[in-house]
């Protein structure tokens, strides 16, 4: 990278009021950075800032503020977050880095109370953690979609391989009519030069002939409107016939309905609206217990430096006993209460601080099954409302087929009045004809008679002709379609399997990686008789809602070996803290990929190691560099010292 690269990636942070910094500017470069430092020097607070400019509310204001802000500058974008007291809660403004940053506060923001990375050591449901950004509601309503779409395309071709096994019959009809017409136009051709030979015998008579030929033309046209009419009448007697079958059908279907599918449940929106507020309480509660938390966990840190300072101070001048003996007289025993001023034994607040976290877990489990319950409350409502407008469709469709029917029984009706008419007046005319005919013109007014029907008969084949060729042509229409409505059911098919296939995808996923950074970070680190630490994916049933399923667990394995070689398997509790710490860290490493984290956060977040020694330290943060493109670690010097020559160290903020 140039350095005009390196310049133009470089985050510029400015931060005031958060955590226990005043105000501090600080630049981070791509790659490692290491906070170092004793305790009590703003590193977690500084690591709590990067966190709120990525757009987390898992940020403390300072005590003595009532406001405080941070703003990040990267890639010529300024984000820019305020905090605000207000009573006694903190509200949170200004846009972040990340629309939704829950993912990152999970994988990528590490610090020490991070969830993910304690679930190995409190024995959580890893696979819930892992699971837990995952929208299972909106996967299967995708499913619900894709598979209305593909039913769709399943009718329709359906309906074409059916229509399709009709084009034989019909390119036969179509041979017969042009065999028919063909030969009624010769037969035709043929009375029409018999009557030009009688014409010439009886070319005096030519006025009453012409009469004549008059009344023949006006018999066959209203012969031919006479059989367009019965036409009609067979149309919309079929069409009535369909509809009322259509009627039939759609009262079939209305009577499997609820009358009223909403009427039943309007205890529903009061249900969902009371989980919703329960949802939104256990929230506010769990972010005030964390914060909380690591408010206690961050004083007693910078009582514990307090107290080495001043044994520091007495050791140089009058004091006669040993630092340890001074840390177990003074400091160990008890401390001054924060809150209220008086003085507790340190054990009673680290007890408080632990049944504190306690409770974040019940009610991070509260959470769950309250999510749990409304979604299944909200599938309830949802078949509620389809059912509902399954109703009002039906019911609309009745309604336009009574309105139909009516319209076509008013038609139908107009039409045999028609008809009748017609035949009256086929009637009148052929008496007509009947009159003009006399013993000279008997001949010839047979001829015309002939003529007259065979000109009707071809009218009425060609029609037909043109109906069964445009049938013909509709259903190579619709053939020439199949083929794209084939491509777009695989694609759909192929989408199914996808959205069928993504929460198993994620679980194997999960567990893949996991598996093997785990080898991996273990082959590197080196711990003695720890062979293997890995997930096994397995099937329970387990209550969801009001409702037991069958689910995916995520099971730990530990693998050590005897002194002899013999191996056998061990539980989290016999894992040393090392060894707790570091699963830990690659359990969220697995949630920060298979999430696609390191495509989407640019801030990756450790704190609090010390539980692992600095060498395994170094190597740890080496193994990590490589996910993200930004890499802040807080580590005391001690710890620092191993890093490499390119990890960025900042030592004051």
């Amino acid at each position: 990278m140039t350095p005009s690269e390196q310049v133009s990636k470089t985050a510029e942070f400015t931060v005031e009021n958060i955590g226990g910094i005043d105000s501090s500017h600080v630049s981070i470069s791509p790659g490692v950075t290491a906070l170092t430092g004793k305790n009590a020097t703003n590193r977690t607070s500084f690591l709590q800032s990067i966190m709120a400019a990525m757009g987390s509310t898992q940020a403390t204001l300072k005590g003595d503020a009532d406001e405080g802000r941070v703003q990040l500058d990267l890639d010529g974008e300024t984000y820019e977050r305020t905090l605000t007291r207000t009573g006694e809660t903190v509200v949170f403004d200004g846009d972040g880095y990340l629309d939704d940053p829950e993912v990152a506060d999970l994988f990528a923001f590490l610090l020490e109370t991070n969830e993910a990375r304690q679930s190995v050591a409190r024995g959580d449901d890893l696979r819930e953690i892992i699971m837990r950004p995952v929208d299972i509601g909106d996967i299967k309503n995708r499913i619900r979609e894709l598979e209305e779409q593909k039913d769709k395309i399943n009718d329709e071709l359906a309906t074409i391989e059916d229509r399709k096994t009709d084009i034989p019959e019909l390119e036969q009809r179509r041979q017969q009519i042009q065999e028919q017409i063909q030969a009624k136009k010769d037969y035709l051709a043929d009375k029409e030069a018999e009557i030009d030979e009688s014409n010439r015998d009886i070319e005096s008579s030519r006025q009453e002939q012409e009469a004549l030929e008059e009344k023949l033309d006006e018999l066959r046209s209203t012969r031919s409107d006479l059989e367009s009419t019965r036409r009609q009448i067979e149309t919309q007697n079929e069409s009535i016939t369909s509809l009322k079958q259509e009627r039939s059908e759609l009262e079939a279907d209305i009577e499997e309905l609820p009358e009223t599918p909403m009427g039943d449940h309007q205890h529903l929106d009061t249900e969902i609206e009371q989980l919703r507020e329960k949802r939104q309480t256990l929230n506010s509660q769990i972010s005030d217990l964390q914060s909380l938390i690591q408010y206690n966990e961050e004083r007693l840190e910078e009582d514990d430096y307090e107290i080495l300072e001043g044994l520091d101070a007495a050791d140089q001048s009058e004091s006669t006993g040993s630092p340890t003996d001074e840390l177990l007289a003074s400091g160990d025993k008890s401390v001054m209460c924060w809150t209220c001023g008086s003085t507790v034994e340190r054990d009673q607040i680290e007890d408080t601080v632990e049944r504190l976290q306690e409770r974040r877990q019940d009610l991070m489990q509260d959470l769950s099954d309250v999510k749990s319950e409304l979604e299944d409350l909200k599938a309830e409502q949802r078949e509620s409302k389809q059912q509902q407008k399954r109703r009002e469709e039906i019911e609309r469709k009745l309604a336009d087929i009574d309105d139909e029917l009516e319209s076509r029984n008013a038609q139908l009706d107009s039409l045999k009045s028609q008809r009748e008419e017609l035949t009256d007046d086929v009637e009148t005319l052929e008496a007509d004809v009947d009159d003009l005919e006399s013993g000279d013109f008997e001949e010839v007014l047979s001829l015309h008679k002939e003529a007259n029907q065979l000109e009707f008969e071809i009218d009425s084949l060609e029609s037909d002709l043109e109906d069964v060729t445009e049938e013909i042509e509709e259903i190579e229409e619709m053939l020439d379609r199949a083929e794209d409505l084939r491509e777009e059911r695989e694609d759909l098919v192929e989408q199914l399997t996808d959205e069928r296939t993504k929460i198993d995808q994620i679980e194997a996923d999960a567990v893949d990686e996991f598996n093997e950074h785990m080898d991996a970070m273990l082959g590197i680190l080196d711990y003695e008789n720890l062979d293997r630490i890995w997930i096994e994916r397995v099937e329970q049933t387990v209550r969801e809602g009001r409702r037991k399923v069958d689910q995916t667990a995520f099971d730990l394995h530990i693998v050590r070996t005897t002194e002899n070689g013999a191996a056998y398997e061990d539980t989290v509790e016999h894992l040393s803290e090392s060894e707790r710490e570091v699963t830990g860290l690659i359990f969220a490493l697995a949630g920060y990929l298979v999430h696609d984290l390191h495509e989407t956060v640019p801030f990756m977040l450790l704190d609090s190691l010390e539980a692992i020694d600095s060498d395994r330290i170094a190597q740890l943060v080496d193994y990590f560099e490589e996910y993200a493109d930004y890499l802040v670690v807080a580590l005391l010097p001690e710890d620092a010292a191993p890093l490499g020559d390119d990890v960025t160290r900042i030592t004051a903020i």
